[in-house]
């Protein structure tokens, strides 16, 4: 599985319990490892809070992706 989800592994996760469930197990892991490093590290630069903090709300993105059943589309929020 590669470092992002691609709009195939979301459509694959849709319909497949199992591979959302690796999925999103895989994204949380990688986030929680980088949070303890964090931790860990003490690292407080202002550059790797951010990143974090994306990471968190790239995470949340994603679950609510896979969640959606019947994703239908529609114009685009900047």
């Amino acid at each position: 599985m590669s470092d992002l989800a691609t709009e195939d592994d979301i459509a694959r996760a849709r319909s497949d319990p199992e591979f959302r469930q690796q999925l999103l197990a895989h994204n949380l892991e990688r986030l929680l490892a980088a949070l303890n490093h964090m931790r860990k590290n003490n690292d407080k630069d202002p550059v790797s809070v951010r990143q974090i903090k994306e990471g968190v709300d790239l995470a949340v993105k994603l679950a609510d992706r896979l969640h959606q059943k019947d994703r239908k589309p529609g114009p685009k929020v900047a």
